[in-house]
């Protein structure tokens, strides 16, 4: 049996109960270390698990899949996923290879950014497309995120946008040399996502991302509420414009998610989240004035 499972948002705590079980049956543990990261090391989760993990990069998971199915027709098999098995395309690739193996797969499933960030304040059924945002380059600037957000809009639904990290990555380089040489970890920051953003919106010109009347919620380490400040939960909300101009540390540490907030929004929504506003009154006036909702 191959088992995917999820490891929630935090820490070697968030395995579900189902989840630490099949970890303990399994022969062979690896823990997919690209599409997202946990907030503690590998240490930690052998110890708690008692179990010796193998970590599972992007060249694994992608190209070298056959080494972890090896002998899971047989034995059992974990392969651990922060968030939710199925918060990448990556995880549903690697069952359909199973499946064509002839491998039995479970899937144990746990809390996502996607469920979690409900945590803001927003209703989760007002949620349209999610999408993400890359880091850009002097040479590439991909703008498909606004097409998305836009259609959202339309529709007065929030856009929940995933902010690029970039972890075991190779410079063009090195890349082009052959050399397995890796670059430092990035992860975007809230302070560069909005400024991209804005960048987009002064090239496209379609007032869907306007610095000062489009509502935004930032999220960091969401669903960590506990041990020192630098690891906890933090939410920072304001018009665009508002948190492109916040200094990065008020964001908190990473991993960060950017809400768009759409029109189609509720008062006790504005409500809830005005309690994390960098600026309550303005928070208020453009939820009334741009927004349409009727506070007291």
């Amino acid at each position: 049996m191959l088992y995917i499972i999820g490891l929630g948002l935090c820490d070697e705590k968030d395995i579900t109960v189902r989840g630490l079980e099949a970890v303990k049956s399994s022969s062979r543990v690896y823990l997919e270390a690209y599409t997202s990261i946990l907030l503690v090391n590998k240490e930690r989760l052998e110890t708690f698990y008692e179990k010796e993990i193998i970590v599972a990069d992007r060249d694994m998971v992608e190209t070298q899949a056959e080494e972890i199915l090896q002998g899971a027709d047989k034995q059992d098999v974990s392969l651990l996923v922060v968030g939710d098995p199925f918060g990448a395309t990556t995880h549903i690739d690697i069952v359909l290879r199973a499946r064509s193996s002839g491998i039995p797969v479970r899937v144990i499933h746990n809390a996502s950014i996607v469920n979690a960030v409900g945590a803001c304040g927003l209703q989760l059924y007002n949620f349209g497309q999610t999408v993400s945002l890359v880091f850009f380059t002097d040479t590439w600037k991909p703008d498909s995120f606004y097409d998305r957000i836009r259609e959202n809009m339309g529709l007065g639904l929030h856009t929940l946008v995933l902010l690029d990290i970039k972890v075991k990555e190779q410079s063009e380089e090195n890349l082009a040399r052959g050399r397995k040489i890796y670059e430092p970890p990035r992860y975007m920051s809230i302070t560069q996502a909005a400024s991209q953003m804005l960048e987009v919106e002064s090239l496209r010109g379609e007032n869907i991302l306007s610095p000062k009347t489009t509502l935004a919620i930032a999220l960091s380490r969401v669903g960590c509420d506990v041990g020192a400040d630098s690891t906890q939960q933090r939410i920072v909300c304001g018009t665009l414009q508002q948190l492109s101009e916040q200094p990065p540390e008020s964001f908190g540490e990473p991993l960060h998610s950017l809400v768009i907030v759409g029109k189609r929004l509720h008062h006790l929504e504005v409500v809830y989240a005005e309690e994390y506003a960098v600026c309550r009154e303005t928070w208020r006036r453009v939820a009334a004035e741009v927004y349409g909702c009727a506070l007291d």
